[in-house]
């Protein structure tokens, strides 16, 4: 009962993460990669030494391509964002680096493939959500008191809604100082965190419907408490293992999988605390509104 009759401490702590979320997002943005916005990476690796980025930034402009956004890669290698650019501006960019500059990789995404690809990630959220609603009120349709099973899905949405705003802005703040961008590999770890997520919620949830079924007699408040004492082992020990596959990731993984490591260690521990200590104090809270 510690984490019900402490939930306004608890509500209000995701309170507080979600303003420190929104506020990093507002403050360093978000940036956006090719996959979204449309341009050409291109990355390269040098044989010896590398040049400094200002004179990478220097050859680029010489050869009229323009702006670009230069991030280092390892010890010998640069990934260089550039608007769309055709094969000949790219040879002719290879040339102009010098001899010795090997091409590692080069893809070139169009603005209009890239506005498709938000649209089709917008639609994918809201399709999941409607999902996850409807999904939840159809299972939680027997059991209409003391809240209506609607709000079990309105409550599962709410903590999801947390738990992809805090992810965000953490990944707002590791864009800023580790000059990544968002890309595809991003909107598949958030809608992972969605679904493993929900998966907790629905764990704690069940056994709440199982509860105030069987134990009538006891009030809804106690039902919760104990719904949420007979299930975080399981909640706990299911993240643990994750999260330490996905730092094993982090440390020993390719550098391309880093980021898609870190956003979902950062769900796991946000969707944890979520589905334990905000999803259920949210019924209550629920509970005690429909009741005034």
């Amino acid at each position: 009962m510690f984490i019900i009759n402490h939930r306004k401490i608890f509500i209000g702590i995701s309170g507080l993460l979600v303003a420190l979320a929104i506020f990093s997002m507002s403050y360093f943005g978000l940036n956006f990669g090719i996959d979204f916005v449309g341009g050409s990476l291109l990355e390269i690796k040098y044989g010896n030494e590398r040049p400094s980025p200002a004179d990478l930034q220097s050859i680029i402009e010489s050869v009229g391509i323009g702006s670009s956004l230069i991030q280092p890669v390892g010890e010998l290698g640069y990934s260089i964002k550039v608007r769309d650019i055709t094969d000949a501006e790219k040879n002719s960019l290879l040339v102009a680096f010098g001899e010795g500059v090997e091409e590692v990789g080069f893809n070139s995404v169009g603005p209009s493939v890239g506005a498709e690809l938000v649209k089709k990630s917008i639609i994918s959220f809201i399709l999941v959500a409607l999902g996850i609603i409807l999904w939840v009120a159809y299972s939680f349709r027997k059991v209409s008191k003391p809240v209506s099973s609607w709000k079990y899905g309105i409550t599962a949405i709410l903590a999801l809604v947390h738990d992809v705003t805090i992810t965000a802005g953490v990944f707002a703040v590791l864009s800023h100082f580790m000059h990544t961008d968002i890309d595809t590999l991003f909107v598949v770890a958030i809608l992972t965190v969605l679904g493993l997520s929900v998966s907790d919620t629905i764990v704690i949830f069940d056994r709440i419907r199982e509860n105030v079924r069987n134990k009538q007699s006891k009030t809804f408040e106690e039902n919760v408490g104990e719904s949420i004492i007979q299930t975080y082992p399981r909640s706990l020990l299911t993240s643990i293992t994750t999260i330490l596959a996905l730092i094993s990731l982090i440390i020993f993984g390719p550098a391309s999988t880093k980021i898609l490591a870190i956003t979902l260690t950062v769900g796991m521990v946000v969707g944890t605390y979520s589905s334990i200590f905000l999803a259920s104090p949210l019924l209550i809270i629920f509970k005690n509104l429909q009741k005034k």
